[in-house]
């Protein structure tokens, strides 16, 4: 007979709901039993996310994430912003500036944030085709931007984890991942997105990775 936890089950925000990460996310998060709000530009695109609590409002509106905040035990950030080789980018780095000011308002202490392979210490451990082509042509301008994000996040003060994913794809997860935080002879590599929200979700009820910056892989 399988045993019940009385334990509370955490109250968590989940930003970036409706992209392809996002959604599993909140899906996993709810039949985890989780309470979720999600914030979304569009109620349209949140037809996806049954159960979920939706607030509806940019994530850069420091009023909007501190009502979606109210309550909350955590925070998933899944943001993510389309690929753009000639414009700059800011929305990560502006949403998160907010996000954290928004979170000490609102006495909220635990942010898990999704970044990706490429940001940070690293960049250049993603395998030819992406370090030499798909980052500098195409993301560069995006990479710049989860750069910034990622230092708003180290200098929070709060109970951060940065989780960086290799390559997304939409396979059928394996159910285990590697962690490596030592890049030293890694190059590439790929997992799926029901791998990563599964590993995004553990960072929210456990202390293991609390201000570091784990690469996830198969």
């Amino acid at each position: 007979m399988q045993t019940v936890s009385s334990e509370p089950r955490p109250k968590i925000l989940v930003l970036g709901a409706t992209g392809g990460t996002g959604r599993l996310i909140v899906a996993q998060s709810l039949a985890r039993g989780y309470d979720v709000t999600a914030l979304v530009r569009s109620p349209g695109k949140a037809k996806s996310l049954p159960g979920a609590k939706l607030v509806v409002g940019d994530a850069r509106d420091p009023k909007v994430l501190r009502e979606a905040l109210r309550g909350r035990d955590a925070v998933v950030s899944a943001l993510g912003t389309p690929a753009s080789p000639f414009r700059e980018v800011t929305l990560l780095s502006e949403a998160t500036r907010t996000l954290v000011g928004a979170m000490r308002d609102e006495g909220v202490a635990r942010l898990v944030a999704v970044t990706g392979i490429g940001a940070g210490d690293s960049r250049g451990h993603g395998g030819f085709a992406f370090d030499r082509l798909i980052l500098p042509l195409l993301l560069r301008h995006v990479y710049a931007d989860k750069d910034r994000q990622e230092d708003i996040v180290r200098q929070s003060g709060l109970d951060w984890v940065l989780v960086r994913p290799t390559v997304l794809s939409n396979k059928p997860g394996r159910g285990a991942v590697r962690a490596l935080v030592d890049l030293a002879g890694f190059h590439g590599g790929s997992i799926a997105r029901e791998d990563v929200a599964r590993f995004v979700l553990d960072q929210v009820e456990t202390d293991a990775w609390i201000g570091r910056t784990p690469l996830i892989t198969w």
